[in-house]
């Protein structure tokens, strides 16, 4: 029995680097659900795999496609190879968005708020909550309602920059 690896354990071997890729990149935006419930431990457990993950993902990116390499040069049929190159399309793919912050795709900070009179204001009901910012006598109100969607909110209230968030 010779030193090298059966086609079977590279294979297992591509499946796996890829698998832990993915999962170190996928993880962290499971656990990490807007209005869902966390734990300490699950916040803790995904802000510690983002930490890691640009260093991890490339990395095992990288070793999965020398490993799909080294499967397919022993295994060259069409159903192995397509298998390998989609392992390492799934690794790539994980470390690419490693770098990417999805958070801040899902709460991108509203960019200018538009002002109306309360008076004038047909969109926002008298039971409706809101975030109100008072600053020397100006006022402002943001409905919680469009605040969901968004979370931040840059302002100025008077003379002062504000951030608000829900």
């Amino acid at each position: 029995m010779g030193s090298r690896p059966s086609g079977r354990w590279l294979a297992i071997l591509v499946g796996l680097a890829a698998l832990v890729t993915v999962a170190v990149v996928l993880v962290p935006v499971l656990l990490l659900r807007p209005f869902g419930a966390q734990t300490p431990a699950m916040v803790a457990a995904a802000y510690g795999l983002r930490t890691i993950s640009p260093w991890l993902a490339p990395g095992g990116a990288a070793l999965t496609a020398v490993l799909g390499a080294f499967f397919v040069r022993r295994r060259p049929r069409r159903p192995h190879a397509t298998a390998a190159v989609l392992a390492a399309a799934a690794a790539g793919g994980a470390a690419w968005l490693s770098f990417q912050n999805h958070f801040e795709w899902m709460f991108a900070p509203l960019p200018s708020a538009d002002y109306a009179r309360a008076r004038d204001v047909t969109f926002v009901d008298d039971a409706d909550m809101v975030v109100a910012v008072e600053v020397r006598g100006d006022a402002v109100a943001y409905p919680v309602r469009q605040m969901a969607y968004h979370h931040v909110l840059n302002d100025q209230v008077g003379q002062l920059l504000v951030v608000s968030t829900y």
